[in-house]
């Protein structure tokens, strides 16, 4: 005889199976929470390796496709060089070599042209900073001279607070100094380790880059086997449009601060502001952060010019407003476009959450991110509604009231209507459209039932009275 089993059996006992082994999960994740992060954090700091390699091979791959497809393949075209297979690969070593070459080229040269200049920024900084301090005093001394009500203000706060810095100083500051130290040590070799990190990557970037159409074709296979066909296109075309937005918005923003830098020493230079460089600099890194990089690199840039000179200040504040209206305006627009598709709220809203959630790191990546997630829930929404046969376009919502039968009744006409159908509750005459209105009907009719019922049943106990009364008389 053939044993059977029915396929059905299978799939619960696998649904009862993965059901137990996601509430064992669930009940160890929440009483093991500091242990599983200990795991990830120890699994994420081995693999920051990989993860560091593959940023990187992102990062070039856009340089790589540039002179291997704008550069090497048409000269071996003009060469007769026949591309097959032994052929594609030289002339992929070739254009790693170039885009390595290219990338360490660029780089020596904007750190040769700028550290030196840095450097002795920083000098004249620390040599003359005595000076610096004594014309900021004498700068102080004559404001308060000048306003006594301003100097008598200053004494007062100075003479609180002066105790409470000394016992800090004493007290908290100095007994903590091998605590920093040891903080600091730490700190130099967490960067040795993450150099080294990266050396590791970006030997790992150069695999990936020489077999990048490999892998993506494996993933593309990996996706294809674990979903249907239209799901995995979905997914791919998915991917593709994160793609699009992330490195679209990314690479536009590295151009827009680098163009924000060099108009910045350009003017500065002109207004003989001190440090400019150095300036130009924090200004044009800072850029990259969308909204608040420039209000943070323009505020220590102020501190530094203030110690030197008051006025120069000033005229920077204006020069960096002027400049920041002038990116905001116009030569954001005009590189970025419409990359994210995000209104001002909403970019405010990422950048304050993924500020607050990963630091720095997530100020500049959360735009993007938003504007991904963003973009997958307004397609979930617009699927929903093209499903109801509604439209997705949100002007048809903007003035919308209710909609009944297809057709969209405005704002006033659905009130007017919806009070007309609070009115006529009690005459029953007309169902009420509102969820409140129906709930308090509901209750107002609960309320009106048991009214109903004391009543009669006040009724019948005065009539049972007067039966009594009556047959009392008769006896």
């Amino acid at each position: 005889m053939k044993f059977h089993i029915d396929k059905k059996y299978i799939h619960w006992g696998l649904t009862i199976f993965a059901v137990i082994a996601a509430s064992i999960l669930f009940y160890y994740l929440l009483f093991n929470r500091e242990s599983f992060s200990n795991g990830f954090h120890a699994f994420f700091s081995i693999a920051m390796p990989i993860l560091d390699g593959l940023i990187l091979a992102y990062l070039l791959t856009p340089v790589l496709n540039g002179v291997e497809n704008r550069c090497l393949i048409p000269l071996c075209k003009r060469c007769n060089v026949e591309m097959n297979g032994r052929n594609k690969k030289k002339v992929r070593a070739v254009s790693i070599l170039l885009t390595v070459f290219i990338v360490g080229y660029l780089i020596y040269g904007f750190f040769s042209m700028i550290i030196p200049q840095l450097v002795q920024s920083i000098q004249s900084i620390i040599l003359q900073f005595p000076i610096y301090v004594n014309n900021l005093t004498i700068w102080l001394q004559k404001l308060l001279a000048d306003n006594p009500d301003i100097e008598a203000a200053v004494i007062e706060v100075m003479d609180t607070y002066s105790g409470e810095l000394n016992n800090f100083l004493n007290l908290s500051l100095l007994p903590k100094m091998n605590e920093v130290i040891r903080s600091i040590s730490l700190s130099f070799l967490s960067f040795i380790m993450r150099l080294w990190n990266l050396i590791i990557g970006f030997i790992i970037s150069i695999y990936i880059l020489g077999s990048k159409e490999l892998f993506a074709g494996q993933a593309k296979k990996i996706v294809y086997a674990l979903f249907e066909t239209n799901m995995a296109n979905a997914i791919i075309s998915d991917v593709r449009f994160t793609h699009r937005t992330f490195s679209g918005f990314m690479v536009g923003k590295v151009i827009d601060s680098i163009i924000i830098g060099i108009i910045c020493f350009l003017g500065t230079s002109m207004m003989g502001t001190p440090y400019a460089i150095l300036v130009s600099v924090i200004v044009g890194i800072t850029n990259v952060i969308p909204f608040f990089g420039p209000y943070l690199g323009a505020i220590p840039s102020t501190l530094l010019i203030l110690m030197v000179n008051p006025l120069q200040c000033l005229y920077f504040i204006i020069f960096i407003l002027a400049l920041q209206q002038f990116d905001g305006n116009v030569l954001g627009p005009k590189i970025l476009g419409d990359s994210t598709g995000l209104s001002g709220f909403w970019v405010i809203f990422s950048i304050t959450l993924f500020g607050g959630l990963f630091g720095v790191l997530g100020m500049i990546v959360g735009v993007p991110v938003f504007a991904i997630l963003y973009a997958g829930i307004r397609a979930f929404i617009n699927q929903l509604l093209l499903q109801k046969k509604l439209p997705t376009d949100t002007s048809h919502y903007l003035n919308v009231g209710s909609i009944e039968k297809g057709e969209f009744i405005p704002y006033n006409k659905a009130e007017s209507e919806s009070e007309l159908s609070a009115n006529s509750v009690e005459s029953g005459k007309q169902k009420s459209k509102s969820i409140i209105h129906n709930f308090f009907r509901i209750e107002k009719a609960d309320k009106n039932e048991s009214n109903v019922i004391s009543a009669s049943e006040g009724n019948a106990a005065i009539k049972g009275e007067e039966d009594i009364a009556e047959g009392e008389g008769k006896q």
